[in-house]
């Protein structure tokens, strides 16, 4: 996942004590995070980011903006997402920060450019978009107060991945409505193979499945809870987990501690049908011996309701820019070169996922295949789970839904909690945006 990754305390699955993960992590992130303080050498501009497996995509990107632009991108790494986020804004009120960020978008976004420290790129933004350079449809996801604060790095699309020979032996054809994906889950059980992988190991994936159920059920729904205009009490959140609780009483579900790349590898060797993921997870089934397009495919989750507007889930990374960074004017340009095509498609080929620029030939084929759809279908682009809705209740409302995953039964009372949460956090955010 692209920045998601939280522990659990592996006897209760309650997240370990986050005060404890920072102070066991503070001291070395930070020296981490503030290593650019005293500025990279000219034409040189490192870019912070949370994820390993994005260094070499920076370092190609960065080459094909040297030839461009005359400037180079030097990825930097911070792996524990507790202590990036927290030393992220803590540097941006000192000098000490980095010239740029990989950061996510939505509501933790705003709340990064609530603190003054990220240059407004909206100049940035309507240059690109007026060149062709990037999906229009996407600002609000980098937007704050009507501002843009970031730009797209990726597009990853949340689909389902499965095993085409897999499907073959089965006589499956991909399922194009709600009844067809249920009689695929039905026929893999039949056979002797889990159809479904869920989990809530690592802990950030157990909002994967409310998020794809309640989205193809009623998407306006999911719009209007995410932004806090809709409530978890309402009967159509309880409709979602409800069906959850379906799938797992037809024990169609794997383990719930299962991981994504154990489940790769289970897709792959035909043990498990489908992985419900971000296209981020190519590159895993890859080194687990998928071949796109030859034994590995990808779909987009039918609609429930077949008269509400198709859409599908995506996820997309802030390229961020900051006040106080010691090579300010050198990042600014780095913002007006990053949607170039050339750039960005040295970068999505090296990452093996979707990109925001529409004019970008799709690295594999069936990234291919899921922007055709999306493009060609003018599917409702909504943004995960994770990034929308003030970050401290996404991250309490995720530990809700574990408690869910490992008690299927508990639909009411972990909707009850859940509001009881959102009601709080959102008044607070409110009132933080009032000011």
């Amino acid at each position: 996942m692209s920045g998601s990754r939280h522990l659990l305390s592996p006897a209760s699955g309650a997240p370990l004590d986050r005060r404890a993960l920072l102070a066991a992590a503070a001291a070395g992130a930070f020296a981490t995070a503030c290593g650019t303080a005293s500025g990279q050498p000219p034409g040189r501009v490192a870019v912070l980011g949370d994820s390993a497996a994005w260094e070499k995509p920076m370092v190609a990107a960065g080459a094909a903006m040297k030839a461009a632009a005359g400037l180079r991108l030097v990825p930097e790494v911070n792996p524990s997402l507790e202590s990036f986020e927290q030393v992220v804004k803590s540097s941006l009120r000192t000098s000490k920060t980095p010239d740029m960020l990989k950061y996510w978008s939505g509501y933790r976004l705003q709340d990064l450019a609530r603190t003054g420290g990220i240059v407004d790129l909206t100049r940035q933004w309507d240059s690109a978009v007026g060149k062709g350079w990037v999906d229009a449809s996407l600002r609000d996801a980098f937007t704050h107060r009507e501002r843009v604060y970031g730009l797209p790095m990726n597009l990853a699309y949340w689909v389902f991945f499965y095993n085409i020979e897999v499907f073959e032996e089965q006589q499956l054809q991909v399922p194009v409505t709600w009844d067809e994906f249920l009689a695929v889950c039905a026929r893999f059980k039949k056979s002797g193979i889990t159809p479904l992988h869920g989990s809530a190991a690592d802990r950030w994936p157990s909002f994967i499945w409310f998020q794809e159920v309640l989205s193809r059920q009623n998407p306006q729904f999911y719009e209007d809870l995410m932004n806090g205009r809709e409530r978890y009490t309402d009967p159509r959140a309880e409709r979602a987990l409800r069906t959850l609780e379906s799938f797992f009483d037809k024990d169609w579900f794997t383990s719930m501690d299962m991981s994504h790349a154990d489940a790769a590898a289970a897709v792959v060797h035909g043990k498990v049908g489908m992985v419900p993921c971000g296209t981020w997870l190519g590159s895993t089934l890859v080194g687990a011996g998928a071949k796109p397009g030859k034994n590995l495919g990808a779909f987009v989750l039918p609609m429930a309701d077949p008269k509400a507007r198709p859409c599908v889930i995506f996820e997309s990374s802030a390229l961020v820019s900051t006040v106080k960074g010691p090579d300010r004017a050198e990042a600014l340009k780095a913002t007006d070169n990053w949607l170039r095509p050339a750039v960005m498609k040295a970068f999505s080929h090296s990452l093996q996922d979707g990109c925001p620029n529409p004019r970008v030939e799709p690295p594999n084929p069936v990234i291919a295949g899921l922007a055709k759809k999306v493009r060609g279908d003018k599917l409702w682009l909504l943004n995960r789970f994770w990034e929308q809705g003030p970050p401290e209740l996404v991250e309490a409302t995720v530990d809700d839904l574990a408690g869910f995953l490992l008690n299927p039964s508990s639909a009411r009372s972990t909707l009850r909690t859940m509001q009881d949460r959102a009601d709080e956090a959102w008044q607070v955010w409110r009132e933080a945006e009032e000011t």
